[in-house]
């Protein structure tokens, strides 16, 4: 009985632990620094740098990994930018590819997740 109560009880911080929220205020300064940067492509196009990162992070961690290095099933993203051109790489956002559903980011947030998952190599 004692082990059923102490395995609930870790199995539940455990989980709290995982879903918990972070610093608010940190990850808004980290927002704000991330905005201002901007990086240029291979294409020329300017794009927000900081923009398509953050999308990337809130978007596609929970099936790549949290440093993106794949998890399962799901490729690394990593080095993405090695393997396909940005405009590969927003065709697969937009239409989706084998285990990847299409559209979980659209317009100027694909474009955005692109143009930063692009520079990845």
């Amino acid at each position: 009985m004692k082990k059923t109560w102490l395995a609930l009880a870790f199995g539940s911080a455990l989980f709290l632990a995982a879903c918990g929220g972070g610093d608010d205020e940190a990850n808004n300064a980290n927002k704000d620094t991330n905005d201002t940067a901007t990086e240029t492509t291979d294409n020329g196009d300017t794009a927000n740098a900081g923009a398509g990162e953050e999308l990337v992070k809130e978007s596609c961690v929970t099936c790549h990994g949290g440093n993106l290095q794949g998890m399962g099933n799901t490729p690394s993203l990593a080095d993405v930018g090695s393997r396909l051109s940005e405009d590969e790489i927003l065709d697969v956002i937009l239409h989706g590819r084998g285990g990847m559903p299409a559209g979980l980011l659209q317009g100027e947030d694909a474009e955005a997740a692109a143009a930063w998952l692009a520079t990845q190599k």
